[in-house]
């Protein structure tokens, strides 16, 4: 009789359900349309012009909050147009988010935004989008997002603000930092795990209290690249060996130093 032994390797965790797939859009120079003139409208806009975007928002009506807005863009260009959104008007958008107070008119403008093949989000009804906008805690370039798939938009609220008390607004400073250090890391010469010892060694630092509000400096960088180098250098030392014949320490003599180290 055969007996044969197999072993298993553990199977490692699986993903569960998500109720939305979290997705990072990057809009910067792309056009987005935005459709509505109340301030929900203009929160999208300013939103999508933080996140780069041209915006072009379409409203019969414009709001103070809108044209204020549209004069101080936080980031891209707003253009405001006195009428109505047409489905020429969403050809060439990346993404379009239409902010109405009537069912009919947010239907029509979310159907005209498939046919052209735009990602669309209604604000306040899941049913007519593909998308949604979340809580967003700003760290950039360290963004969190948070969502309830719209079950409790309160909720998520309150999530985000025990995350903004929690992050010190000081971290978008490493992260931006991270952002500029990284092509200088990796033409260090160091290896790939000698990276990856910097990274976690700069996230450390980063992270503690008395850094986190402090601005990133130049000597930071170089004092935390000298370390890796040093440890790295320590883990491919060399050993000099000189032959001293029976051992005796007095044999031992400045010509040594002429030998050549080995290992």
């Amino acid at each position: 009789m055969t007996v044969r032994r197999m072993t298993c390797k553990a199977r490692p965790g699986r993903i569960g359900p998500l109720a939305t797939l979290p997705v990072f859009l990057t809009l910067d120079g792309k056009r987005a349309v935005v459709a509505g003139s109340n301030a929900a409208a203009a929160w999208k806009a300013e939103l999508l012009s933080a996140a780069g975007a041209r915006v072009d928002v379409y409203a019969e009506d414009v709001s103070d909050e809108l044209r204020m807005i549209a004069a101080g863009p936080p980031r891209g260009e707003i253009m405001v147009h006195r009428r109505a959104c047409t489905a020429h008007d969403l050809k060439g958008a990346a993404v379009a988010v239409g902010a109405f107070e009537e069912e009919a008119g947010a239907a029509c403008f979310a159907q005209a935004a498939r046919a052209a093949g735009v990602p669309v989000n209604v604000v306040d009804k899941p049913a007519l989008s593909d998308f949604t906008l979340g809580a967003i805690v700003n760290r950039s370039p360290l963004v969190i997002g948070i969502s309830t798939d719209g079950a409790a938009p309160v909720f998520a609220q309150a999530i985000r603000a025990k995350l903004e008390a929690l992050l010190p607004r000081g971290f978008a400073a490493w992260a931006l930092a991270a952002q500029s250090w990284r092509a200088a890391v990796k033409a260090s010469g160091l290896t790939f795990a000698a990276r990856r010892k910097f990274w976690q060694r700069f996230t450390a630092h980063a992270m503690t209290m008395t850094h986190a509000e402090n601005e990133p400096m130049d000597a930071d960088f170089e004092r935390l690249i000298a370390e890796i180098q040093g440890h790295e250098a320590a883990e491919h030392g060399s050993v000099t060996m000189v032959d001293a014949g029976s051992g005796d320490a007095e044999l031992l003599t400045l010509r040594a130093g002429s030998c050549t180290a080995v290992g």
